[in-house]
């Protein structure tokens, strides 16, 4: 996925500014030139995941399910389980088993999971502290690790299964069948990928079909780690972009790869209209008047007229049952009563 030397560098800065700030409670992001703090927490509303109408889903165990790093898991218990990531952990919630999550990432930041210990820091895993809560099933992604840890958990005999990442609107019913058939509920996991779809099918249908296309760049930047980065094709947002209308500016001026450190002459060719961050990724930075202070920024049409977009950063990229509200978020801060 994440490939090169450019590759570990950005995996190691994330790691660094997401232990930094992943479980801080953000304030109100500063947001101008019509450009607003919408989102799913935005206006005082609760971060929560909405699971499925009861009755509640009762796992059918033992299944045995293929794992994406091509070994055959057999699951025989769905008592306590452990998602190592927080797109994971708001599909194990979603599908109704809650109740059963034992531990958390630290990018799970939903209100029902706050209770629940961080074991996992950005791919940062403590086979040890994993080991300590006893769990009966692992969910793990692709990049989970360190490998040691993961083969820490294998050894000790937990069953542990790998799901592919997401990397756009696509992949989000592959995902939920992944996860449900995990733990024995394809049934629910049939009912949520039905209403995950619609809603999400719902609200491209309602954003506006313009002859020009708002170009809009994704920057992922973290100014307690000097991180500050311009997504390109595989950075996971173009996905996002496309459906809301807009036109991913790093992709469309030829970045291919997830990633590429921000530079005056990158965003000037990329000459967003709008900038799309993280919520903590934008307060990390000073608001707005921060992020026009980082090079080339102030240079873009975004820049000049401070057109900043932001959704939260524990739902942004997870392509799950929230995506819909990501799009929503998008569309009125893009578009606003202009619908």
């Amino acid at each position: 996925m994440r490939t090169a030397r450019l590759a570990t560098a950005l995996t190691a800065a994330l790691a660094l500014a997401l232990t930094a700030t992943g479980c801080g409670a953000g304030g109100t992001p500063a947001t101008t030139g019509g450009s607003s703090a919408a989102g799913p927490s935005a206006g005082g509303a609760a971060d929560r995941v909405e699971p499925l109408a009861a009755p509640a889903a009762r796992p059918r165990l033992p299944v045995t399910v293929a794992s994406a790093d091509g070994r055959k898991v057999t699951v025989t218990s769905a008592e306590r389980i452990v998602p190592l990531s927080g797109s994971l952990s708001e599909l194990v919630f979603t599908l109704g088993l809650g109740d059963r999550v034992v531990a958390r990432d630290i990018t799970a930041t939903f209100e029902q999971a706050g209770r629940l210990p961080v074991v996992t820091r950005a791919h940062d895993v403590s086979a040890e502290s994993v080991l300590s809560l006893k769990p009966t099933l692992v969910l793990a992604e692709d990049t989970t690790g360190p490998a040691e840890a993961v083969a820490q958990l294998r050894d000790a005999g937990v069953p542990l299964v790998v799901v592919s990442p997401a990397r756009g609107l696509a992949d989000v019913p592959r995902r939920i069948d992944a996860v449900a058939a995990a733990l024995g509920v394809p049934d629910a996991g049939a009912a949520l990928r039905q209403r995950t779809e619609a809603r999400i099918d719902a609200v491209r249908k309602d954003v506006p079909a313009r002859e020009e296309k708002p170009r809009v760049a994704f920057l992922y930047v973290r100014g307690s780690a000097a991180v500050y980065l311009l997504g390109g094709a595989e950075s996971g947002a173009s996905s996002l972009l496309e459906a809301a209308g807009a036109v991913d500016a790093g992709k469309e001026s030829g970045l291919r790869k997830d990633f590429t450190p921000v530079t005056s002459e990158a965003l000037v060719k990329a000459a967003p209209d709008a900038i799309l961050v993280m919520r903590k990724g934008l307060e990390s930075v000073g608001g707005v008047d921060g992020l026009v202070k980082i090079p080339g920024v102030a240079e873009t049409p975004a820049g000049l007229d401070r057109r900043v977009v932001t959704v939260d950063d524990g739902i942004l990229l997870n392509y799950g049952p929230r995506t819909d509200q990501v799009l929503t978020s998008l569309a009125d801060q893009l578009y606003g009563s202009g619908k």
